[in-house]
């Protein structure tokens, strides 16, 4: 991505929620500021029109409109960001300084770059990690020769980059990818298998030495799920619960352990796997008090397109109609099966827009992206999992390629800040995906969704007043309304 693009994405700062409710009065005094991405354009978050509201009466049919309205509000926005595993901060560590920090405010900062507010990491080892590897001694259940010093070289110093870049603050979560083998009952920490119960006390204190090890480092931990893709046996590191392990281990083990640890705020993610099977595994684990008690919320990936599927967002909404009072955090997803001739397909950034926008309007507080960066065959991984990142650095030339990805993840984490509010945005045409938020200085954002190849022109119309719009085919828009 040329500096000028990056030097080129403005954003103001958002501070507490304007007084007052949006009038057709009022609209009458706010413009609209329209950035746009499109494809077979250099237009990347570029800032494309400045328009102003007039009075509209009723539309007709033939008219093309994105209706909002603010007076309706849901869910409060937690977070937008992406995973900080080993393999993006080992690419990282081989970058040029200049790369280095211009990746850091590429994505952390507001102004200049996207403003991630939100991140993952992993406990001990995952699939791209460039080795497995835990924390302890192989057998050492009472964790005494327990250490992260694995994490020095590469991935505590980036994860501490990332949080200055984003202004001292990012809410970080971890997930594990497996106990150690001699917890399981299949003695590796690849292949799937079952945490042994002899040893989910032990399992459970792991959590706990992990969130005080990174916090001793400076590294705060906001939250963190019981175990990534609970129902996969994967090649790589990989821990089957069914619903009912997974409930269990919860209310008897990891949950009170945290609680007589102190660590009682922490976030605890349930599922933290496909939407296909979330509302069987919420509804289990919910359903018992017991369990519920100590889960925020439960988590989800968008790989369930492996069965053949297309991404099930109304199963998503069904578990928060069904427990509104929990959290749904997006926890992972990318494109898979990398190929570097691939990095500009367009394809790329449209599941982004078409996930997040979608998962959004099922009630979604948190989307979290995968691997923020990885180099130009996908990886490290050390099992050949090779997928697509946002931005790939080429190991040779220490350049950065920016897939539209980043500029698809962009439109919503860049305007859409915590703190903000979901409300009404409602399309009457399929060829335009609508979300919108309020932010807390009453900003009104609207994002438009075009996945067609035609050129659609429509009306902002909010309570009597509209802005007309042009949206491109095959692009992305924020509205801002200010």
């Amino acid at each position: 991505m040329k500096r000028a693009i990056l030097a080129g994405l403005l954003l103001a700062s958002y501070a507490g929620y304007a007084k007052g409710p949006v009038t057709g009065d009022s609209l009458s005094r706010k413009t609209v500021t329209v950035y746009t991405t499109a494809a077979k354009t250099t237009l990347r978050i570029a800032a494309t029109d400045k328009l102003s509201f007039s009075p509209s009466k009723q539309p007709y049919e033939t008219e093309v409109c994105i209706f909002v309205d603010p007076a309706k509000s849901f869910q409060t926005m937690t977070g937008i960001g992406g995973a900080l595993t080993d393999a993006a901060a080992e690419v990282f560590a081989k970058l040029p300084k200049e790369k280095q920090a211009e990746l850091l405010k590429a994505y952390f900062d507001p102004v200049n770059g996207i403003g991630y507010t939100l991140a993952r990491t992993n406990i001990h080892s995952c699939d791209f990690s460039s080795e497995s590897y835990t924390y302890i001694e192989e057998g050492d259940s009472a964790l005494k020769t327990f250490s992260v010093k694995h994490d020095m070289t590469y991935r505590v110093p980036f994860i501490k980059a990332a949080i200055a870049a984003a202004g001292g603050k990012l809410t970080l979560f971890a997930s594990p990818w497996s106990p150690p083998a001699f917890m399981k009952d299949n003695g590796s920490m690849l292949q799937g298998g079952k945490l042994l119960p002899r040893y989910y006390q032990a399992w459970a204190n792991y959590y706990v030495k992990f969130i005080r090890t990174y916090e001793s480092l400076g590294i705060p931990v906001w939250g963190l799920s019981v175990q990534n893709e609970p129902m996969a046996k994967q090649t790589w590191e990989s821990c089957n619960f069914t619903a009912e392990e997974e409930r269990d281990f919860i209310k008897r083990y990891l949950g009170p352990t945290l609680q007589r640890a102190g660590l009682s705020t922490k976030k605890l993610i349930a599922w933290d796997h496909n939407r296909d099977q979330i509302y069987q595994r919420a509804s289990t684990i919910l359903e018992d008090p017991a369990a519920a008690k100590y889960v925020w919320g439960i988590g989800y990936h968008w790989y369930e397109t492996w069965t053949g599927s297309s991404m099930e967002f109304d199963n998503v909404r069904k578990v928060k109609e069904a427990f509104p009072d929990k959290n749904l955090i997006f926890t992972e997803g990318c494109v898979e099966s990398f190929k570097l001739d691939k990095v500009n397909d367009w394809a790329l950034g449209e599941r982004y827009g078409t996930s997040i926008l979608n998962d959004f309007n099922s009630g979604t507080v948190a989307w979290t992206d995968w691997n923020i960066l990885l180099d130009e065959k996908g990886g490290p991984n050390h099992l050949g999992n090779l997928c697509f990142a946002p931005v790939h650095a080429d190991s040779k030339t220490g350049e950065l390629i920016y897939t539209n990805s980043y500029y698809y993840l962009g439109h919503f984490s860049k305007f859409i800040r915590p703190g903000a509010k979901r409300i009404i945005a409602s399309s009457n045409r399929t060829d335009l995906q609508t979300t919108a938020f309020v932010n807390k200085d009453g900003k009104i954002v609207v994002v438009v969704l075009n996945t067609s190849d035609k050129e659609l022109s429509y009306k902002l119309w909010i309570k009597g007043n509209a802005a007309d719009v042009k949206s491109l085919p095959h692009s992305i828009e924020t509205l801002v309304v200010n």
